[in-house]
């Protein structure tokens, strides 16, 4: 249990606004001046199934949400069922016309709704009066909230007023919550993503939409003309791989984004910019595989592909954000990284990441800037065998040809089968390593938290995970969760070489725990591992971690 957490959880069926229900409690809560954290479970399917929203908060910062909710309304008999379960001690489930029992209070939300039009619509409107009833919020207050995060709003305003009414004869200020220091903004990891590149330069942006990463293309055609970023739906991630190639090309700063299955289609354009020395970022947002795996749900288990995507030897550049703040700014890094090395670049993360919604503090101000390193004039020629590696860039028009090629190639871009120029550029194009990875040791490429107890290594949005569940099981750990993962940054951590460490990811193999036994030198004694498409439950992993702690042989404070 996490007793400086409330935890609102509503479940229903898909077309009934869940979401919508836990994004309003989640701006409620963030209004308040309160950390959050929200997490939205759903099926692959517009209408049916069973859709939860779960939303946690404190007055401290708060990395992840938990399963053990407060207050659970149910707006189907199924959510009734499932999340009786995910109830705390002290815990209250509102159901929708459901049979009373001890800690059952029902309520006629779906008979009310019929009243309006839609009526289905309104079951969302009312799970956030019967919150807003919980925590002791006044009628006047609801209203201010409905109307800011719902149209229709007179016909909302009304039906909540009659939901939040019936609620509050029953549970009215039965959850006292503290305010916060100040308002923060929320922000889902995948519009983070889309911030921080458009913040560090992006002019150009193709995307096929994939779940999870579907919400970078919708949000940055929601907003291309704010962001000055155009915006393309190509017809396949083929296609959208081969026009951000173009696009590089002629100067601008391009990303694409998908999952596996459409990475795995971008495969053949992805060397192509290899070989072309094309700037390109990728993001891509894992869900459970192989093939079309669980399109909703989350997993780690493309690390090893995102390492090696790509036939032949040429340089890859391999992130992985472990918070949504950090998202917004590593994008703009790597945005900036591989215009300067013309490289692929690939922004690692999951769904957990991807779609959850949290409470972030950082300078939107700080983001990298993208500057390509720029030449042209009498002479040019395109692959330049410079000391670095790094050719100067011209793009058209130009009064010297300017020839971007996939077949290997001189220094002029004009094909060859020569033996020793093909040598020659391969070992042009490998010269940039040493320079990127002495500028990556002038950059945050590992991230630590703590400094005592037994060693902790994690990645990505499991890092969220793992220090929530120190905190909610009060344990003490040194957690290391490496930002960049190809190159690897030895440099940051050799202190690893030796040690026993306790590994934490999302794949049914241990592809991290093998990448950092093969790096490091470090002996993974425990893998915590979780591969069923759920995130990590922060009460479930503290247990794991302190039944590991103990293993070692080290205290678990408690």
């Amino acid at each position: 249990m996490n007793p400086d957490v409330f935890t609102f959880l509503v479940g229903g069926r898909a077309g009934q606004g869940v979401k919508k229900a836990g994004e309003v409690a989640a701006h409620l809560f963030a209004r308040l001046g309160r950390h959050v954290f929200q997490m939205d479970d759903y099926q692959s399917l517009i209408r049916g199934g069973h859709n939860f929203s779960v939303v946690s908060t404190a007055v401290r910062e708060i990395t992840s949400h938990t399963m053990k909710a407060d207050l659970v309304v149910a707006l189907d008999e199924r959510s009734l069922n499932l999340h009786r379960t995910h109830l705390a001690d002290a815990g209250v489930i509102v159901c929708d016309a459901c049979a009373s029992d001890g800690g059952v209070v029902s309520l006629p939300m779906g008979e009310e709704a019929e009243a309006y039009t839609r009526p289905e619509l309104r079951a969302g409107v009312g799970a956030v009066a019967c919150l807003c009833a919980a925590i002791g919020m006044d009628a006047g207050g609801l209203e201010s909230v409905v109307r800011s995060e719902y149209p229709d709003a007179d016909n909302n305003v009304a039906y909540a007023r009659t939901i939040h009414q019936l609620a509050a004869a029953r549970i009215r200020g039965r959850f006292a919550l503290k305010k916060g220091d100040r308002e923060r903004p929320l922000l889902t990891g995948n519009q983070a993503i889309a911030l921080g590149a458009a913040a560090g330069g992006l002019d150009f942006y193709a995307g096929y939409p994939m779940t999870p990463s579907s919400t970078i293309l919708h949000f940055l055609a929601r907003h291309d003309e704010d962001l000055g970023i155009v915006v393309i739906h190509p017809e396949s991630e083929i296609a959208v791989a081969n026009i951000a190639v173009g696009a590089a090309a002629a100067g601008a700063r391009a990303m694409v984004g998908t999952s596996g299955g459409g990475f795995a289609l971008m495969e053949e354009a992805l060397s192509l910019a290899g070989m072309a020395e094309t700037p390109l970022l990728c993001v891509l947002s894992s869900r459970p595989g192989p093939s079309t795996g669980v399109p909703t749900y989350t997993e780690q288990a493309d690390l090893g592909f995102a390492l090696h995507q790509g036939h032949g030897d040429f340089l890859r550049i391999v992130a992985s954000p472990g918070s949504v703040a950090e998202a917004y700014l590593l994008t703009a890094e790597m945005l900036a990284l591989v215009w300067r090395y013309q490289a692929v670049g690939t922004l690692l993360t999951e769904k957990h990441l991807s779609e959850s919604q949290m409470t972030v503090d950082f300078d939107p101000a700080s983001a990298a800037w993208a500057e390509p390193v720029l030449g042209g004039g009498d002479g040019y020629v395109r692959y330049e065998r410079t000391e670095d590696g790094v050719s100067p860039l011209a793009f058209f028009p130009s009064r010297n040809p300017v020839k971007w090629n996939s077949y290997e190639h001189d220094e002029a871009g004009i094909t060859t089968e020569d033996a020793g120029l093909i040598a020659a550029m391969h070992d042009k194009r490998d010269r940039k390593l040493a320079p990127l990875i002495e500028h990556l040791k002038t950059l945050r490429t590992v991230n630590r938290f703590g400094d005592d107890g037994p060693v902790v290594v994690t990645y990505g949005s499991t890092t969220m995970s793992v220090l929530e569940a120190l905190h909610v099981g009060s344990l003490t750990a040194t957690v290391v969760q490496p930002v960049y993962l190809r190159p690897w940054p030895a440099w940051e951590l050799g202190d690893l070489a030796g040690r026993e460490v306790v590994v934490v990811e999302q794949s049914s193999t241990g592809q991290f725990a093998r990448l950092v036994a093969e790096k490091t030198r470090a002996v993974p004694a425990r893998v915590i591992r979780r591969y069923d498409g759920r995130p990590f439950e922060p009460d479930e992993l503290a247990g794991e971690l302190g039944s590991a702690f103990s293993d070692l042989g080290k205290e678990v404070p408690r």
